[in-house]
């Protein structure tokens, strides 16, 4: 790993991380490489920073450098989630009532999403 910053556990045991000014990349419970999300849905990052995954195992990344959070299912191409209002998304989680909660420390406060 390049400067791992953030990490969440994924459904089977695995966990993804994302790197600073690098990528975001997923580990089966083996802790072997699955995929790099960079290389599998050829989307560039600029800092990838808060990681979670939702109910349905997709990957949500906030990137701070671009302030958007995108989500990435398992199938098909990236869906950017949150372009908007964001001034520096860092940590992320995902309620299991389809909440989306982003720490944006540029406002200092905590943003929620549906």
């Amino acid at each position: 790993l390049q400067g791992p910053r953030y990490i969440s556990p994924v459904p089977g045991g695995g966990f993804v991380v994302s790197e600073e000014c690098g990528d975001v990349k997923v580990f089966m419970s083996s802790h072997k490489l699955l995929c790099s999300l960079s290389s599998k849905y050829g989307h560039q990052f600029g800092n990838p920073a808060g990681v979670c995954v939702d109910a349905g195992g997709s990957i949500l990344v906030a990137d701070e450098q671009r302030r958007t959070v995108h989500l990435f299912p398992e199938h098909g191409a990236p869906i950017c989630l949150v372009s908007a209002g964001l001034r520096r998304p860092t940590g992320m989680a995902c309620s299991s009532s389809g909440h989306l909660f982003v720490a944006d420390t540029g406002e200092n406060c905590v943003k929620v999403f549906k």
